[in-house]
């Protein structure tokens, strides 16, 4: 037999892999009671974590295992576990397909299959199956902010002077940021020589853009005297505004200017009759103002 006639019967019996095809999902999160807060934790929060709870069918197939939501885990890993059985799940990570909620559940269910303590395997193209929606029990996330990735530690890790190390260098890329009280998904944060407030809006984006216009075309659409609205960029379905600050402001005094602006907001939301001639040109300004996501 040829050389040739047996390389081509090893491909003919070589299984075929099966191509799995990614599909991009605008709102990944939509559907959760918090769509506003995964949203910023993915995409404006260095370091936060927040508890999540399994369904009653995974907790009977794998058991109660507390499951930890974090912004970023080492080395942007999908997901780990603990020799306690305790799993994290991280939002911000290297690979992923166009279904961040689909990614996520599948990280999760690796996790789980795991044992406690194991190095946990995730696909890059996970394919379809479950999500998010579909794995936990969903309700308001009860987010903690953290100074530092701490929080990835068992105890006495850091005394590892290389674990130590690579602590340092994570904690030295956070930037100081606050969760502000005055409404859902709104962050204040401190970057070189730059303050902002940045506010994940949970209304659909035609909605809050026209909110937004109105308010624009009043002229209250700043956050006080010295504030400037920089823009806004778009995040999983959602708009996000951005407004610059006096970097030499701390962030609980921004606290009562921004509730005085979720009021005129939402006063503006309940308008129901289309812009006039003012909002319309202002509506045209705030598209030309779009900003990207770094």
């Amino acid at each position: 037999m040829s050389k040739r006639r047996k390389n081509q019967r090893a491909v003919e019996a070589t299984p075929r892999r099966e191509k799995i095809r990614d599909v991009f999902v605008p709102r990944p999160f939509e559907g959760l009671a918090d769509e506003p807060e995964w949203i910023a934790l993915r995409e404006l929060v260095p370091a936060a974590s927040a508890p999540l709870r399994l369904t009653p069918e995974l907790v009977e197939e794998y058991g109660d295992r507390p499951v930890t939501l974090a912004t970023v885990l080492p080395m942007a890993a999908p997901a780990m576990t603990k020799p306690d059985g305790r799993v994290f799940i991280g939002l911000q990570r290297h690979q992923q397909s166009g279904d961040v909620s689909r990614d996520l559940a599948e990280a999760l269910l690796c996790a789980l299959r795991t044992e406690p303590g194991g190095q946990v395997t995730v696909p890059p193209l996970p394919g379809p199956g479950p999500r998010l929606q579909d794995v936990l029990v969903d309700g308001p996330l009860e987010i903690t902010m953290h100074d530092g990735f701490d929080f990835w530690l068992d105890p006495g890790a850091a005394d590892d002077p290389s674990v130590q190390a690579s602590l340092e260098r994570a904690n030295a890329a956070i930037y100081p940021t606050v969760r502000l009280a005055a409404g859902r998904a709104a962050y204040w944060c401190q970057v070189p020589e730059k303050a902002h407030v940045r506010w994940v809006l949970p209304e659909d984006e035609d909605t809050a853009l026209d909110a937004l216009s109105r308010l624009s075309a009043a002229g209250t659409l700043t956050l006080g005297e010295g504030t400037r609205f920089a823009g806004m960029f778009r995040a999983h379905g959602r708009l996000v505004p951005v407004w610059d600050l006096p970097e030499d402001v701390p962030a609980a005094d921004w606290e009562a200017p921004a509730s005085a602006f979720a009021e005129r907001y939402a006063e503006m939301l309940e308008e129901k009759e289309p812009l006039d001639a003012a909002g319309r040109r202002a509506r045209q300004g705030l598209l030309g103002r779009q900003l990207t996501l770094r």
